[in-house]
């Protein structure tokens, strides 16, 4: 079974099993309300995807992906349309290739490729629509490369790199559209480095360090524009929080939480509050715990 969480009750609720188990998949939530679940791992890499009806609580299988993608990103383009990037398959460490699910056929096309092949990247919806992809492993190298794809001709163009290489990082659409890029690691470091994205000028600017450096931690977007950073690894598991200011370029730590955590989730409320949920206390215990903010 999958659980849906009431926040007005702050209590969990059994809903529908999808068909398939599977991690390292994504979950995207489409114009009508469903969420369109696609690819992954759970044994064998999957090119599988299903839709859930949150009206009634039913996982439905819908059209395979092209090629299989487990760690992978996926995109809600403008109109309504689902791209997925990169990831891994079966065949090698990393894949270049990329497809759309079409919301209305239930049919994914191939589109163009990007210039490198990647997974632990961040994929990020531009204000003009167009999508920009950062960072990531190729299975040799950690990448500073970045590049856009345009939905309207399905091409991909490479932009300017960032200034560190880095993977498992955030990136966040600050309220100008420009786009912060926060920790992760380099294969050697954990970083606490950071750097804002101008989409008019494809430049990267460095912009103040984190207070700790950190990797597989959230990143969410709250109501007054700042970005909260919770939780990660740096060598060990972190409760920390800190929050960055878009107009001061500063960090500034905030409360802990009541538990150290990495790969978790972080959703914002329609309340305003952020539901971090679940992920990792240490190398072999996972959690089933769950804690607000705000």
């Amino acid at each position: 079974m999958t659980t849906t969480f009431e926040y007005s009750f702050l209590v969990w609720v059994l809903t529908g099993s999808m068909n398939t188990g599977r991690y390292h998949h994504t979950a995207s939530i489409l114009a009508n309300g469903n969420v369109l679940v696609a690819g992954g791992y759970n044994g064998a890499f999957l090119s599988s995807v299903e839709l859930y009806d949150t009206s009634t609580g039913v996982w439905t299988t819908t059209g395979n992906m092209n090629t299989i993608h487990d760690i992978h990103t996926a995109s809600i383009l403008s109109n309504g349309n689902v791209l997925v990037a990169g990831g891994q398959d079966s065949s090698g460490p990393a894949v270049s290739g990329a497809e759309v699910y079409n919301l209305s056929t239930g049919v994914w096309t191939t589109t163009g490729s990007m210039s490198t092949a990647r997974f632990f990247h961040t994929a990020s919806i531009l204000g003009n629509g167009n999508v920009l992809v950062t960072g990531g492993y190729d299975g040799s190298f950690y990448l500073s490369s970045a590049e856009v794809y345009n939905p309207s001709t399905g091409v991909w163009t490479t932009t300017g790199n960032m200034s560190t290489v880095r993977e498992v990082h955030t990136a966040s659409i600050l309220a100008n559209g420009n786009v912060l890029v926060a920790g992760g690691d380099d294969g050697s470091f954990y970083l606490s480095s950071a750097e804002v994205y101008n989409p008019s000028t494809g430049v990267w600017t460095t912009t103040s360090n984190m207070n700790t450096a950190r990797e597989v931690h959230t990143a969410s977007i709250l109501a007054n524009g700042n970005i909260l950073v919770a939780g990660g690894f740096n060598g060990a598991f972190l409760s920390s929080t800190e929050v960055y200011n878009p107009s001061t370029g500063i960090w500034t730590t905030t409360g802990n939480m009541n538990g150290v955590r990495a790969y978790h989730t972080a959703s914002i409320l329609t309340n305003g509050k952020v539901l971090v949920v679940n992920g990792k206390h240490s190398s072999s215990t996972y959690l089933s715990s769950t804690e607000l903010y705000g």
